[in-house]
Formats: C-alpha cells, structure tokens, sequence
C-alpha cells in the first residue's frame, strides 16, 4: 500500500479495448490476483497490489453510494455491472466498467469476489459523471454517514424517475454509447 496519500493529477489514462483488467478478492475486499494489465493501468507492481485491501485505487471523485450499492449487491450473492473511476498509483485516472460476481466454493461459501473491467464507451461515461458529480455533491455537502444514506436516496429517487435498476441504468448506458459510436 501506498505510504503517501496520491493526488489526482486530472490526467485520464486508457487501456485497449480488447484489454480486460481482472482481480479477485477474499471476502473483505483484500486483492488476492491481479493480471498483467491490472498491474500495468493502475501502476502498482504485483507486490503492491497483492494483499492491499481493493480501495487503493478509490478516486476522491467517485461516490461512496456507488461502493455501498456494489458491496451490498455483491454481498448478497448477486453479480453487478457498475462505472468506476479508478486512481492509478500515477495519479492519473481510468474509467473502467466493472462486471463484479461474488466467488463460491463447492459448498457454496462466498471466499472472494472476481471482476473484470473493460474499458467504457466514452459516451457512456460522459453520461454517468453528471449523475456521479451530483451524488459526489451531496455526500460532500452533508458528509459522513447522513452524506451517504442521503446521496442513495438521491441514486434511488434517480432510477425510479427512470423506471430502472442500477444494472438496467448501465446497460442503458452501455446501449447509449454503442449506438454514439
């Protein structure tokens, strides 16, 4: 893990699109694989990365509401497609569209979490970041746990407005953005 808290440098790295940045996890978030390209976007070596709780790469501009829907999506043994911006060891940043499954053993036991990202339509993200700029707001303006209980409700209010889920948001998006190209 990083000894110095890193700065957003405001510069956006990218990654081909026929590149998949993979990780697992155990249960508590705690990285436990991560494949050459992972290591190579983000910027840490693999001995950085391994054994470094996931939130190392947390970018300051990405609401905790967003994390909370995603750990409690995946911690109820369902699957989730979620945008993410993610902060590279170099302060630069990267979007990435994360396709997140719990992991079970052959009993069924949740030992870790395994995700793929891709690299997103860039129509998509420029359509999701107004959402994550006003929810980023909200957190910040009332903070703490009132600034998180408040900004999922304002993602709720948000999708119910749509007549869709999260996951029916994303792939709207992910539609949108293909049909941009």
């Amino acid at each position: 893990m990083p000894a110095r808290k890193i700065e957003p440098t405001g510069v956006e790295s990218h990654f081909g699109d026929d590149e998949i940045i993979v990780s697992k996890t155990d249960p508590r978030g705690v990285i436990t694989y991560a494949n050459e390209i992972f290591i190579r976007v983000s910027g840490y070596s693999e001995e950085e990365l391994l054994g470094a709780p996931h939130s190392i790469l947390r970018h300051p501009a990405m609401p905790r509401c967003v994390f909370k829907l995603l750990w409690d999506t995946i911690q109820g043994g369902r699957e989730i497609f979620a945008y993410v911006v993610n902060l590279a060891k170099t302060g630069n940043h990267y979007w990435v569209l994360a396709h997140v499954t719990p992991t079970l053993d052959g009993s069924g036991r949740l030992v870790g979490y395994h995700s793929n990202r891709r690299r997103p339509e860039p129509a998509s993200v420029r359509q999701v970041i107004p959402l994550y700029e006003r929810l980023l707001a909200e957190e910040k303006r009332l903070g703490g746990q009132a600034g998180l209980s408040a900004t999922l409700s304002l993602l709720n209010q948000q999708l119910e407005s749509l007549g869709q889920s999260y996951d029916e948001f994303v792939w709207s998006l992910i539609r949108a953005g293909e049909n941009k190209q």
